[in-house]
């Protein structure tokens, strides 16, 4: 292995072509000097420099390996640089997991201005169920992720509400209260339900599920789904109603679907659900915290 101490007094010989002037630009005496750059040459097994009374020249093995020299200098300039500024957050990768995004325009924001701010961190985004995604953060799979509430391991996952939003019954066009200015769950109880599965995220199915309890019923499941878009499909094609969270009604099946807010449903004059913003409490990237301090600088607001 060349010590790259050993590349850059080369390069000032080379530059110099006297080794008196070279001595003098790297701050040390010639004799030094001189060792050091016979060294080289016997570390590589062939000459660099033509040594005569009237001064120095490149041999031609020299001024080739002069232009590699350079390069490998520039190039581990380089990588210092990216090193350093991944180190800083200013470069490298910020993993970010979702629910789908595109119901939630104020996060796209932050993501927007994030990406004009630091240019340099590249933003990996996935889409996944909650379930999955609280996986994927014990897993170190995912530094940032945007969930619903779920019960969380003790002490490992710091956890941020961001958004509460309505909930709404999602109605095939054609249902009878798919004109109402706002419908009474207790009325559809004997209706057939869509659900997604419980497995994806058990917080957000009980709180649906607690939601029906608490209008005084249990909600006949007819359909499952694995997708929330699925599930509104099942909606738009009669195989039952759902309860979504009111960001669905501003993208989804808007022309096949009807979104009607919920009267006070128990205790609950405005049924919401949240959104969350998890992280791992032992994340040590220097992305996150440059996303989270852009965050509390400008919070997402709907």
């Amino acid at each position: 292995m060349i010590e790259t101490r050993l590349l850059r007094q080369f390069i000032v010989v080379a530059q110099e072509l006297h080794f008196h002037k070279a001595a003098a630009r790297l701050h040390m005496a010639q004799p030094p000097l001189s060792q050091a750059i016979a060294r080289l040459e016997e570390k590589l097994g062939f000459s660099l420099l033509l040594r005569n009374r009237r001064g120095v020249t490149l041999t031609p093995a020299g001024a080739d390996f002069l232009h590699s020299a350079q390069r490998t200098l520039e190039t581990l300039e380089q990588g210092i640089q990216q090193a350093r500024d991944v180190a800083q957050g200013l470069a490298g990768t910020l993993r970010i997991s979702s629910l789908s995004l595109a119901g939630y325009p104020m996060l796209l924001a932050s993501l927007r201005r994030f990406r004009q701010t630091l240019p340099g961190v590249r933003l990996a985004l996935r889409e996944m169920p909650s379930a999955g995604q609280l996986k994927a953060l014990l897993n170190d799979d995912t530094d940032l992720a945007f969930m619903r509430d779920l019960p969380l391991p003790a002490g490992q996952i710091v956890s941020r509400l961001i958004l509460d939003e309505p909930i709404v019954i999602a109605l095939p066009h054609d249902h009878p209260q798919a004109r109402a200015s706002e419908v009474d769950l207790q009325d559809l109880a004997t209706e057939d339900f869509v659900f997604t599965r419980q497995a994806l995220g058990s917080g957000y199915h009980n709180q649906l599920m607690a939601l029906c309890t608490a209008a005084g019923f249990t909600p006949k499941v007819a359909q499952e789904a694995e997708r929330i878009h699925t599930l509104l499909g099942l909606v738009a094609c009669g195989f039952g109603v759902a309860l979504v969270p009111q960001s669905m009604a501003d993208t989804a099946l808007q022309g096949s679907v009807a979104y009607r807010p919920l009267s006070a449903v128990g205790t609950q004059s405005r049924p919401s659900i949240g959104l969350y913003m998890n992280w791992h409490r032992d994340n040590p990237s220097p992305q996150l915290q440059r996303f989270m301090a852009l965050l509390d600088a400008h919070p997402p607001t709907a």
